[in-house]
């Protein structure tokens, strides 16, 4: 279903004049009201968040679950992991987060990310909410450097294998109008749909809207705007098929 928002809730957000600055700073990172809520995030980033080495590693495995929604067996995180409204996110057994990256499930009334069992984040890997959700399906593989953003619902199967670099936009940005730029414009958001099995090479931009079968494989580089069948094979900018695995 498509949505609409506007871009720019969060620099409203920000420059609220009727909201102190702890308030503001609690609605857009914590996520929750509450001044104990806002002191136990702040103390376990503070205590854990940058600490390397083994240490770092066992407490973090320890107090981020305090945050987070639901955390399941055999979790790491790597360091300077950031959390934004950690109580909407869900992860699975088995699961790897590395260093730098961003789990932001930020939302009025978002569910927010789900991470199922044995997924790996690769290091300054963004998992980006506004207002939408994020679903990752089991041992999908990110790279590093992805981006996912949801401003609708944004859904990988399980078993993808996604290269460096891969970016996929569940959003866009409505231009109908001229006489205002299109920073103040709605944004619309119809999702993404992501089959199991399927392999992105590194580089590739999947747009909103799309739809995308499993088995198939996109090679570097391309840009997805419209849907891919099952076991197709598709290249370019923009996209297209130029093969079917079962052919072979």
């Amino acid at each position: 279903m498509e949505k609409e928002a506007e871009t720019i809730e969060i620099q409203k957000e920000l420059f609220d004049e009727k909201k102190s600055k702890f308030a503001k700073y609690q609605s857009l990172v914590v996520g929750e009201p509450g001044f104990f809520k806002l002191l136990k995030y702040e103390l376990i980033m503070l205590l854990s968040n940058n600490l390397p080495g083994a240490l770092g590693l066992f407490l973090r495995s320890k107090l981020y679950p305090k945050l987070l929604g639901k955390v399941g067996r055999n979790v790491t995180f790597g360091t300077n992991v950031v959390l934004r409204h950690p109580k909407k996110i869900i992860i699975g057994d088995n699961v790897v987060i590395d260093d730098n990256c961003v789990l932001d499930a930020k939302g009025q009334n978002n569910r927010g990310i789900v991470i199922e069992n044995g997924v790996f984040l690769g290091r300054n890997t963004i998992l980006n909410c506004k207002n939408g959700n994020i679903f990752l399906g089991e041992n999908a593989n990110f790279g590093f450097n992805c981006h996912v953003f949801a401003a609708g619902d944004v859904k990988i199967g399980k078993n993808a294998l996604i290269a460096a670099y891969t970016y996929f936009v569940g959003g866009d940005h409505t231009a109908k109008r001229t006489d205002i730029p299109v920073l103040f414009q709605p944004r619309t958001a119809k999702g993404v749909t992501i089959g199991d099995n399927v392999w992105f090479g590194a580089g590739v931009r999947v747009l909103d809207g799309v739809t995308i079968g499993r088995d198939a494989i996109i090679g570097a580089n391309a840009v997805v705007t419209k849907d891919i069948p099952d076991f197709a094979i598709a290249v370019g900018i923009p996209a297209k098929v130029i093969k079917n695995r079962l052919e072979t």
